[in-house]
């Protein structure tokens, strides 16, 4: 049994009875988000990339959980040295976290911290997305991207039982993009991620489940705190 909640924006916490990961925590920073960093439990923290959407909640959440952040090398350099427990890979990798296995796959994005007072912007690594094996299911989170040709080939090389999709335009790929990129992964579910959290990036998701169902595949919309159990 496999409990996925969605926390808003691209954060995503999938959970057996046992254990849990959670996925781009950004919490404090999404006014449509229910939950406050100090309410997750989870054993890992998984980050596609650095900017501060994506990555705002994950020091607070991994020390108050003594959990393992895990992220390209780079960016876990980066946790490592503001004392967190980290595990950096790369692309093409996977990792063993003992109750879940997590592959890491390329996204079409940028990734950067930016110092602001420095007025300076600091490499982090590729971007990246993940195909996280946990209880007995696999999950893609596509992490922030563009539509690119390898998802086919992912999604022909993967039986992928839920898809975590970018539908909101201007920073990643729109709906019609997440439309085609639904297609080529082929997951028996898709749940479209990152929109509506700012005003450039609100778009209908329930409109794009619709445009999925018109093409035979199965969608759902998961409001921020809302979960479902696979």
């Amino acid at each position: 049994m496999l409990n996925i909640t969605y926390h808003g924006h691209s954060s995503v916490q999938l959970g057996t009875e046992e254990k849990s990961l959670i996925i781009d925590p950004f919490l404090r920073g999404n006014e449509l988000a229910v939950t406050k960093p100090e309410d997750i439990k989870t054993d890992a923290v998984l980050l596609t990339h650095a900017h501060m959407d994506h990555i705002l909640d994950a020091e607070p959440i991994a020390k108050a959980n003594n959990a393992k952040v895990v992220a390209i090398v780079e960016l876990a350099t980066y946790m490592s040295w503001k004392g967190l427990d980290t595990l950096g890979m790369n692309m093409g990798g996977t990792v063993d976290l003992g109750f879940a296995q997590a592959k890491m796959i390329q996204a079409f994005h940028t990734s950067g911290i930016v110092l602001e007072e420095e007025q300076r912007i600091m490499y982090a690594g590729l971007p990246a997305g993940y195909i996280i094996n946990i209880g007995g299911k696999t999950i893609l989170h596509a992490g922030d991207t563009s539509l690119f040709g390898d998802m086919k080939m992912i999604g022909d090389r993967h039986d992928i039982d839920v898809a975590l999709l970018p539908i909101g335009g201007h920073f990643t790929m729109g709906p019609e993009d997440a439309l085609q990129a639904a297609e080529w992964f082929n997951a028996k579910l898709t749940i479209p991620v990152h929109y509506d959290t700012f005003p450039v990036i609100r778009q209908d998701a329930e409109k794009f489940v619709e445009q999925l169902a018109s093409k035979g595949l199965e969608g759902r919309v998961l409001a921020p705190g809302q979960s479902l159990t696979l």
